[in-house]
């Protein structure tokens, strides 16, 4: 069965849950391991109000007994604790739509008569819910030695250098930046960017890499379009919010070399085949190929600025500035957990089609046997052979 979730809630409603259905039997899990990775989606420079008043918590409401999932669903609940000034009290009517938004075209698609519905379903509080799921996600791959991690690599103009800083690395020093961003002098010019920013009533944008390690080869598959595993990827990625551009690897700057320069030779050491290069992004033929899958997204400045912005007042009909609604100057910093969620939900979905198995003591002697890419696990026949009779 695939692993699949679902979340519900509004930004500013009671509260918000997700059903996580299809991980196996026998993971220790408790409510600690999700609240450290939904205190990470509250940190970041250039956040907004909300992070302020919002202290996210988990509540584990099913799919766990004596500290074990079960191999039910998973049911998680996070309260919004800003909801206490919505309850009971008449909000204003909100008719001028914000360029960029999901305001206008959720108006249309369902036929709001106020166009707050759509802000309260779109906005990105939302991803509260994805990194709880995430969390657990996170945690699962763990237990095979699989971590996900990510990093801010721009904001705005700002472009960094890693020279050949670990991946390992680069995670431990982007929890140390407010920025997320590993190294200190790129770090320091994205915050000076940012504060310009906020002093400019505007937002910001950027790119955010994330990168899983210790993969197993043999994830995903190119038998049909819907099952390549970079296609799943791109979806989950594509579908966060403010997200506009996803690319694996050297997807982009590939697009500019010679063949010859583009792929990553093929050497034998040992018995082992292995690659000088990571050019692929880990991921060959949509099957994962035993190197870091490398993920880079586009996140576009998004659409709530303190800057008044040209719209149509649905109501009066006449052509007016936006109205200010409380968001971030630069969410970037703040997406890295977002995005490693929905990377890690996708990975986990893959290595459970993968193992099989009801439980996690089923899965781990599996994934042991898993073949590798060596002389030993690569028996070639060496006979003609007749393909189609």
């Amino acid at each position: 069965m695939p692993l699949r979730f679902l979340t519900a809630g509004e930004s500013h409603g009671p509260s918000l849950t997700t059903i996580l259905d299809g991980l196996p039997a026998g993971l220790a899990l408790t409510p600690d391991i999700i609240n450290k990775e939904l205190a990470r989606r509250q940190q970041g420079y250039g956040s907004g109000g909300r992070m302020k008043i919002e202290k996210d918590t988990v509540q584990i409401l099913g799919g766990v007994m004596g500290g074990e999932t079960t191999g039910a669903p998973i049911a998680l609940l996070v309260q919004n604790d800003d909801h206490v000034k919505w309850k009971g009290k008449s909000v204003e009517s909100m008719t001028a739509p914000r360029p960029g938004h999901a305001d206008l075209t959720g108006a249309v698609k369902y036929g709001y008569k106020d166009l707050r519905p759509a802000l309260e379903r779109a906005s990105a509080r939302e991803t509260t819910m994805r990194v709880a799921a995430g969390a657990v996600c996170k945690h699962f791959l763990a237990q095979f030695g699989i971590i996900v991690g990510g990093y801010v690599s721009s904001i705005g103009e700002v472009q960094t250098d890693f020279g050949d800083m670990s991946y390992a690395e680069r995670f431990t020093r982007a929890e140390e930046s407010d920025v997320r961003c590993p190294v200190e002098i790129s770090a320091n010019q994205m915050r000076a960017e940012i504060e310009k920013t906020i002093h400019g009533k505007n937002t910001l944008g950027g790119v955010i890499e994330i990168v899983a390690l210790n993969l197993p080869i043999g994830l995903g598959s190119f038998v049909q379009w819907d099952r390549r595993l970079e296609a799943k990827l791109a979806h989950a990625v594509m579908s966060v919010q403010a997200i506009k551009g996803v690319e694996v690897g050297d997807a982009f700057e590939n697009a500019k070399r010679l063949g010859t320069q583009a792929h990553d030779p093929m050497t034998l050491e040992r018995s082992n085949v292995q690659r000088s290069t990571n050019r692929a992004g880990g991921i060959e033929g949509g099957i994962s190929n035993g190197q870091p899958i490398v993920i880079r997204a586009a996140m576009k400045p998004i659409a709530t600025t303190l800057l008044p912005q040209p719209t149509v007042d649905l109501l009066s009909g006449t052509e007016s500035p936006t109205k200010y609604e409380r968001s971030d100057f630069c969410p970037v910093p703040r997406a890295v957990p977002i995005l490693e969620s929905m990377v890690a939900f996708v990975l986990a979905d893959a290595l459970l089609e993968k193992l099989g198995g009801d439980s996690i003591n089923e899965m781990k002697p599996r994934f042991e046997l898993l073949r590798k890419a060596t002389l030993d696990d690569l028996p070639m026949d060496n006979f003609p052979h007749i393909f189609w009779d």
